[in-house]
C-alpha cells in the first residue's frame, strides 16, 4: 500500500484510539454517582409527571425524597400504596394510609341557573376571560366554564358538562390539584374522599344581589348554621358564607335538605372510605 495513504490512516486510527481511551477514563474519573434509592423511587412512582407534589416530575420528586427534603406522602396519584412503598425504600416506619382527596367544584350556577352579563368571544380560557372586565358571568364569583381546569388535568378526570360547568370524574381524579391551580376564581378545591356534603358556592354577596344572578347561589341567610338545623355546630358563618367545621356530622344532610337555595352538594362516598379517619 502506498505510504502516502497508509500514514494518514494510521494517524487517524491512533488519534481515535487515544481519544477513545481518554473518554473511557474520563467517564469513570468524573462519573457522578446516582443514589440507588432514586432509581427505586422512580420505579414505584406512577410516572404521570403531573407536578402535583410540587416538584418537576416524578424524577424530581424521587430525588427530593431520597435527599430527605420532601415528604413521602406528596404523590396524590400514587395514594397510600405508593406511600408505603416509599417508606419501605427509605427505611421509615409505616405512617398509615392517608385519606385521599378529590376535586370538588364549588359552583352550581351553570347555563340554566346563572345569567351572563355579556357575550364572551375571546380566547377560550378562564384566566383570559377574567382579565376582560372581570368575566362575562353575572356572578363575579361563579365558574366561567371555559375549561382551563379541563386542560390542566393530565388524567382526563374533569370535563365541561352540557350545563357549562366542570364535572369531576371521581374514578379518574387523583387529587393532584392542578385543576385547583388553573381556576382563576378558586371555585375548585380538594376535599377528603369521604366528605359527603360540601357547599357548592363561593359567592361573597348576600340576599337579593345573589338571587339576581344565580338561582342556586348561597344568599347568606345563615339558616344552615342555626342550632335547630345543625345542633352539632358543624356549620359556622364566615362573612356571608357558611363553613363546614365537621365533615362527618350527620346533621349536614339536614342543612342540605333545608337550604332554601339548594346551595349544598351531596356526593356518594366510595365504600372503602365510609368510615371516619
Amino acid at each position: 500500500m502506498d505510504m502516502t495513504i497508509l500514514i494518514p490512516i494510521l494517524g487517524l486510527g491512533g488519534l481515535g484510539l487515544f481519544f477513545g481511551l481518554f473518554l473511557a477514563y474520563a467517564s469513570k474519573k468524573f462519573a457522578v454517582e446516582v443514589d440507588p434509592k432514586i432509581e427505586k423511587l422512580i420505579e414505584i412512582l406512577p410516572g404521570a409527571n403531573c407536578g402535583g407534589c410540587g416538584y418537576p416530575g416524578c424524577a424530581g420528586y424521587a430525588e427530593a425524597v431520597a435527599k430527605g427534603i420532601a415528604k413521602i406522602d406528596l404523590c396524590a396519584p400514587g395514594g397510600g400504596a405508593v406511600v408505603k412503598k416509599i417508606a419501605a425504600i427509605m427505611g421509615l416506619d409505616d405512617i398509615g394510609t392517608k385519606i385521599p382527596v378529590i376535586a370538588a367544584v364549588h359552583c352550581q350556577g351553570g347555563n340554566a341557573e346563572a345569567i351572563n352579563r355579556s357575550i364572551y368571544q375571546g380566547i377560550q380560557d378562564c384566566t383570559a376571560a377574567q382579565l376582560i372586565g372581570g368575566g362575562h358571568k353575572g356572578c363575579t364569583y361563579g365558574c366561567l366554564g371555559l375549561g382551563s381546569c379541563v386542560r390542566a388535568c393530565p388524567f382526563d378526570a374533569i370535563h365541561i358538562g352540557p350545563n357549562g360547568l366542570p364535572i369531576v370524574d371521581e374514578e379518574k381524579c387523583t387529587g393532584c390539584g392542578l385543576c385547583v391551580k388553573a381556576c382563576p376564581r378558586n371555585i375548585i378545591t380538594l376535599i377528603p374522599i369521604n366528605q359527603r356534603v360540601y357547599l357548592g358556592c363561593v359567592s361573597q354577596d348576600k340576599g337579593k344581589k345573589v338571587k339576581e344572578v344565580c338561582s342556586v347561589g348561597c344568599n347568606g341567610c345563615t339558616l344552615c348554621s342555626k342550632p335547630k338545623i345543625t345542633p352539632s355546630g358543624s356549620i359556622e358563618m364566615n362573612g356571608n358564607l357558611p363553613v363546614i367545621k365537621n365533615i362527618y356530622a350527620e346533621d349536614l344532610l339536614v342543612a342540605y335538605e333545608k337550604c332554601p337555595t339548594h346551595s349544598y352538594v351531596v356526593r356518594q362516598i366510595p365504600e372503602n372510605y365510609e368510615k371516619k379517619e
